[in-house]
């Protein structure tokens, strides 16, 4: 039933909050009470002078009863109903739900945000305990630094007389460990106090030039002449190894807008559609700077969303541009199924798959990958590859039409238990 004939049911459950029984509704404003009914229950429809009278006896703008729940609220329902999954949902009368109990649709949308909401708080936490460097060296430094006072007091707590040189010494050495704990701790609960109010955790280098990047949109203007890039513009980050990353980035990014200028590009897209390969040979340049490019389209010529991750032979994740719906761990450690990694054992062969991510949502994505060698490696020498992937979001209309590929983020999140791929168990039971 679509929205626009709902209006009966919004007036019934709007008479029934305001108290009125439908009598005295219908005599408010002029019309017989078996007339109301049939408006009631969607079988005549309404507007004008009648609407607007109705409207004004039961305290509400017209529009309320015309419109209804707000798109919002209809669509994460929508979205509430697909991630139950197994659950039979009638979503077709969505829309009827929102409009006769808007209490509860509003409750429900709610709650299925918050589940969402705590889904990502699981992922990033466990992400961070496991793999966060500077988290794991605050806790060795302070467990360290504990275990040497342990000593410390042992000895100092034996029986026996010490001679005085080496009394003093072990409690200039106590005072200093204690110091040295008092310092760590401070330290450490200071960098979780800043990382839990700020999403921007600048203790590590890459993350704080991916927070530049994701500010800017992920686009430049300055640089889409393919000028070299002022120093100027890296001076906002506070490290220099992050200025040094960011201009490195920055650099690359110059030369692939000369490459591929926004204006021809937009051209390409018009005649070729999203087809990397065949911008590749307009512009001719390799498959990774087509990624990177059409990774850093603004909203007004790509009218989609796309993510991007770029990782080395190590599976170190050097760069990463989220998607909703596709979980990009910050570090290491990601799902080794992922066609980012497969690409690395077959260099500059592109491959496409099409993959799921298990979690709630049921979207799919298609996901283009390769690996290339950084530079022309010497005789007698390995290469150094490096891959990268670009994400793009498949439309609802076309998922479930192949065998999507099942994927995770990280084992340590991942509800599928029967996979080659795992290497520790979760801590996601296989239907969270």
């Amino acid at each position: 039933m679509s929205r626009d004939t709902l209006t009966g049911s919004r007036i019934r459950e709007r008479r029934l909050i305001a108290g009125l029984r439908q009598s005295d509704l219908a005599r408010d404003v002029g019309i017989s009470a078996s007339y109301l009914n049939l408006i009631e229950h969607n079988r005549r429809r309404i507007g004008g002078k009648l609407l607007v009278d109705i409207a004004a006896v039961l305290g509400v703008e017209p529009s309320m009863l015309t419109e209804g729940a707000e798109a919002a609220l209809i669509a994460t329902l929508r979205e509430a109903a697909v991630d139950a999954g197994a659950v039979a949902a009638e979503v077709s009368r969505v829309d009827e739900f929102a409009g006769r109990f808007p209490g509860w649709a509003e409750v429900l949308a709610k709650e299925h945000r918050r589940v969402a909401s705590l889904e990502r708080t699981v992922e990033t936490l466990s992400d961070r305990l496991t793999h966060d460097p500077h988290l794991a060296a605050s806790l060795h430094e302070v467990l360290s630094t504990a275990a040497s006072i342990r000593s410390t007091s042992s000895i100092l707590a034996e029986p026996g007389e010490l001679e005085a040189e080496w009394r003093d010494r072990f409690h200039r050495n106590l005072d200093q460990d204690a110091e040295r704990l008092a310092e760590s701790s401070k330290a450490l609960v200071n960098y979780l106090d800043e990382s839990e109010t700020s999403e921007e955790r600048r203790g590590v280098p890459l993350e704080e030039v991916e927070a530049f990047v994701a500010a800017n949109g992920y686009h430049f203007e300055a640089l889409e002449t393919g000028a070299p890039v002022p120093e100027a513009m890296t001076l906002g980050l506070t490290q220099g190894a992050a200025r040094k990353i960011g201009q490195d980035l920055l650099s690359q990014y110059a030369v692939d807008a000369k490459v591929m200028p926004i204006v021809d590009i937009q051209k390409a897209l018009s005649k070729h559609g999203m087809d990397p390969i065949a911008l590749s040979r307009v512009f001719r340049t390799d498959l990774p700077s087509v990624f990177r490019r059409l990774a850093s389209l603004p909203p007004e010529i790509l009218s989609y969303e796309v993510g991007l991750v770029v990782c080395d032979a190590s599976g170190s994740i050097l760069f990463r541009k989220p998607l909703v719906g596709f979980a990009l761990p910050r570090h290491g450690e990601a799902c080794p199924l992922w066609p980012l990694f497969t690409a690395l054992s077959r260099p500059l062969v592109p491959i496409r798959r099409r993959v799921a991510q298990l979690g709630r949502t049921a979207a799919e994505f298609d996901c283009l990958a390769v690996a290339w060698p950084q530079d022309m490696p010497e005789f007698d020498r390995d290469p150094v590859y490096r891959s990268i992937m670009l994400i793009l979001p498949v439309a609802s209309a076309e998922t479930g039409q192949s065998d999507a590929q099942l994927v995770g983020s990280s084992c340590r999140i991942c509800p599928r238990d029967i996979c080659g791929a795992r290497r520790e168990p979760s801590i996601l039971s296989e239907g969270f």
